[in-house]
């Protein structure tokens, strides 16, 4: 595939264009890779028994559909929020504020589980207790400031359960 990028003296028209462009080639991508977590079903099932759940994520809704197509994580959310439900995405505190205002919890109450140096920022400006689980894309980022750290899914049990 191509590679796009906008020139300093790009109209907003070739922006626009680039950006659909763009938005063409990750759908395609999400609908052909498998991006399936092992043992991320049987975590969340254990964890429905004792924890309310949700989804907080970057990506906008028609992404996270895609991605989210025929799964059965979000079977076990009480909601979703994409990019689109709240004011400022993450790294503002706004994703992990608007979804303790839906939960009517506070922050004491919840723990965040993230993958990302920007999540994490994002947990953190919210003053809420994070745990980061790494992944292969995101093994560079700087995670020092996560309460918990985890090497896989599967020892997030051993974290809250």
């Amino acid at each position: 595939k191509g590679v796009w990028v906008a020139a300093k003296d790009a109209t907003q028209d070739e922006i626009v264009v680039a950006r659909e462009q763009r938005d063409i080639y990750y759908q395609e991508y999400l609908k052909t890779k498998d991006l399936a977590i092992n043992g991320v079903v049987s975590v969340l099932k254990k964890l429905s028994e004792k924890y309310k759940m949700a989804i907080v994520t970057t990506s906008r809704r028609v992404d996270f559909d895609i991605i989210h197509k025929n799964r059965d994580i979000v079977g076990f959310m009480d909601f979703v929020l994409c990019v689109e439900d709240y004011p400022k995405a993450k790294p503002h505190p706004d994703p992990y504020l608007m979804a303790l205002d839906k939960f009517g919890a506070t922050k004491e109450q919840a723990i965040i589980v993230e993958d990302s140096q920007r999540g994490l920022i994002s947990a953190n400006r919210a003053k809420i207790e994070s745990v980061i689980v790494f992944n292969q894309f995101t093994q560079t980022q700087d995670f020092s400031t996560a309460d918990h750290h985890i090497k896989k899914i599967d020892n997030l049990c051993d974290i809250l359960l």
